[in-house]
């Protein structure tokens, strides 16, 4: 058995793993990582980037559809055509460059690379199986940087035609009927996608809404598109199972009756769990918190030297809060003194239309105990929104009545993720709505809005 010795071993290799082995080899730390997979993880292998690209070819080709009927710009297109297939090896390629672009990184910064699944041994000790055999790797320090997984639900196991998000960015074509279960970010991108590219989309939800933690606002001009793109939206209808022959899902409706959906694909996506299993956290004596492993300020565990960060803590499950942690605690390693203490941790959800979400919502201030003032723009008063045909939607800015102080900042439209810098930005440097309102925004953007909503908060917005 090889045996390996280093300072800091990074066990897993997606945005937060590879970003803190990264961060670790700039430091001058002798570091190893480990994964079965290509680097990147689940985000840039199998989640945020192939999805994206997913939703761009679908977006492009609802284009050349529109197109091919009356419409506001004239334009006129033949009958257009899809290719799966070569959508997807697009897509693959662009998984592949990443690849190839951490791997590289991870050289530059001479980090170790050891290809294969990892288990623990004590919080020091770590086995991996290889293709070479296994190798035995000594730490000083660990970061455990696991990840999640799908949730499966038992009576609907993954195989045959029900998939989960994996599966689905990988079919070989558009599927005729595609059910989706779960009414949350990941289920209503991908629904929304292959509704673009042809599907006949169904959408399960057991709760009363879709998008729970977004409040009504937020979520109508979403509830808007998938009507408009014909997609079938089942409120408080639970999945129950498949047929014998696994060609429809049986529901039951808010009335208790069953009915069967006919399904091509049946989709599964009704969250993620932490990654806790096959990687010998049973055997390290690390205090939990429920399912995810706890940690303080500075993504220690219970356990000297051991670390944990990203989804395998919990929530917010994102890939750059994962990466924010993963770029701390190297430097922690290094011997900075580090806490993580972020204001805004934004998330976005690319549904048509999208989401963006920063700090503190209307009713989470108010929960919160702060009185507050809330400034609301819409797009459909907005220059550039018009002129791209995107008017659907707003930016809405939430600060404390006292000082001004902004609490959060959302915002609901099409391309409005780009906007979530800017929004991060501004709840990170402390900014007041005088702040925001006379800071000079370009004209004609989207970004106007921004300014617009904390004119609007302030009781003098401009162009409504």
């Amino acid at each position: 058995m090889s045996k390996l010795k280093c300072k800091l071993l990074v066990l897993g290799a997606g945005p937060g793993g590879y970003v803190a082995a990264i961060r670790a080899g700039q430091l001058g730390i002798d570091t190893i990582i480990v994964d079965g997979q290509a680097p990147g993880g689940t985000c840039l292998n199998v989640g945020c980037i192939p999805s994206k690209a997913l939703i761009h070819a679908a977006e492009e080709f609802e284009k050349a559809v529109h197109f091919t009927g009356d419409n506001v710009l004239g334009i006129s297109a033949s009958t257009p055509s899809l290719d799966l297939s070569k959508t997807i090896a697009w897509k693959d390629g662009i998984v592949g460059r990443l690849n190839s672009g951490v791997t590289g990184l991870l050289k530059k910064n001479k980090v170790k690379l050891v290809v294969g699944w990892g288990r623990m041994e004590d919080g020091k000790t770590c086995i991996v199986e290889t293709d070479d055999g296994p190798v035995t790797i000594q730490a000083e320090n660990v970061i455990l940087a696991t990840g999640s997984v799908p949730v499966e639900i038992p009576s609907l196991p993954y195989g045959g035609n029900i998939i989960s998000s994996t599966e689905a960015l990988s079919l070989d074509k558009v599927p005729e009927k595609l059910v989706v279960i779960g009414g949350g970010y990941i289920g209503l991108e991908l629904g929304t996608a292959y509704a673009k590219m042809g599907s006949k989309v169904t959408v399960v939800e057991a709760m009363d809404s879709i998008l729970s933690q977004y409040d009504t606002e937020l979520t109508k001009p979403v509830a808007a598109s998938l009507k408009q793109l014909g997609i079938d939206v089942l409120l408080g209808t639970k999945a129950k199972g498949v047929t014998d022959k696994g060609d429809a899902l049986i529901v039951e409706n808010p009335d208790g009756e069953e009915q069967q959906l006919a399904a091509s694909k049946i989709l599964v996506t009704v969250g993620r769990r932490a990654k806790t299993e096959d990687f010998g956290l049973e055997g390290l004596d690390l205090t939990m918190n429920g399912r995810v492993v706890a940690i303080n300020d500075k993504c220690e565990t219970s356990m000297r030297g051991v670390y944990a960060i990203g989804d395998l803590t919990g929530e917010p499950m994102l890939a750059h809060r994962a990466m924010a942690q993963g770029e701390m605690v190297a430097e922690i390693v290094s011997g900075m003194n580090r806490t993580f203490d972020k204001v805004s941790i934004p998330a976005v959800c690319f549904t048509d239309s999208e989401i963006v979400t920063a700090g503190l919502s209307p009713d989470e201030a108010k929960a919160a105990g702060y009185e507050t003032k809330i400034g609301l723009f819409p797009f459909a008063a907005n220059g550039r929104a018009m002129t791209m045909e995107a008017e659907s939607g707003f930016v809405r800015v939430v600060a404390r009545a006292d000082n001004d102080l902004v609490l959060g900042i959302q915002a609901v439209g099409k391309g409005v993720a780009e906007l979530s810098a800017a929004f991060s930005l501004a709840l990170e440097m402390g900014a007041c709505l005088q702040d925001i309102a006379g800071t000079i925004h370009a004209h004609p953007t989207q970004s106007e809005g921004f300014q617009e909503a904390a004119l609007k908060a302030l009781g003098h917005a401009l162009h409504i």
